[in-house]
């Protein structure tokens, strides 16, 4: 509801005075300004999906950190150091999206899509084929990737914490045509859900019968 003040005049005892009238305008577009809400719950996430990573990296001995299933899956360790790379990736598109001019269709290209992500990209049934970049060497030890993992996290948190873009309004193309076009918002939540998915991965590993007891 749009507020217009109007001049309107009232005679009243010989008294004439010119009062504010609310009227009821066009219906105010959606701002693109992330709520509370939104950004507490990002804030959560990305403490808490990093704070389940850490645990099972500092855990686990070197043998259990390197362990892998079968030759083409990858351990605890290298699980980690792919959020790691994946971090780095996924926080330029959130820049990238930020830096954008405000995208006058980003409701309806963004609609649904926050709701879509938190759904299926912590499903492990559907398996994804990570791009080269970020396929993790195995080179890394346990203190590198702790390292790099903390310093990455805490420039997204920051970002989460003190942005006041409306981050709705700025999008940019995920290349996969499942996703689409997200907006800044969507891209940065999408971090810590990529570490939840990994983090059910890192569980799926540490569930097989082979993993060593110690």
């Amino acid at each position: 509801m749009r507020t217009k003040i109007l001049a309107l005049t009232v005679v009243c005892l010989g008294i004439t005075v010119n009062l504010p009238v609310t009227t009821c305008g066009a219906q105010e577009k959606k701002t693109g300004q992330i709520s509370a809400d939104e950004r507490a719950k990002a804030i959560k996430l990305l403490k808490d999906s990093l704070a389940e990573t850490l645990d099972a990296l500092e855990k686990l001995s070197d043998a259990q950190l390197k362990f892998k299933s079968a030759p083409d899956r990858w351990s605890v360790l290298e699980c980690a150091e792919h959020i790691m790379l994946s971090e780095t990736l996924l926080f330029d598109a959130v820049k990238r999206a930020a830096d954008t001019k405000p995208n006058p269709d980003w409701e309806a290209k963004t609609k649904g899509k926050t709701e879509f992500l938190e759904k299926v990209m912590v499903d492990r049934k559907g398996k994804a084929q990570a791009p080269e970049t970020i396929v993790p060497s195995g080179k890394l030890s346990r203190e590198q990737v702790i390292q790099k993992l903390k310093e990455a996290r805490a420039t997204t948190l920051k970002f989460a914490e003190q942005t006041q873009v409306p981050l709705k309004e700025h999008t940019f193309d995920h290349p996969s045509p499942v996703f689409g076009t997200l907006n800044a918002y969507q891209w940065l939540i999408y971090i810590p859900l990529h570490n939840v998915r990994h983090n059910l991965q890192i569980a799926e590993v540490k569930a097989d019968a082979n993993f060593p007891k110690k």
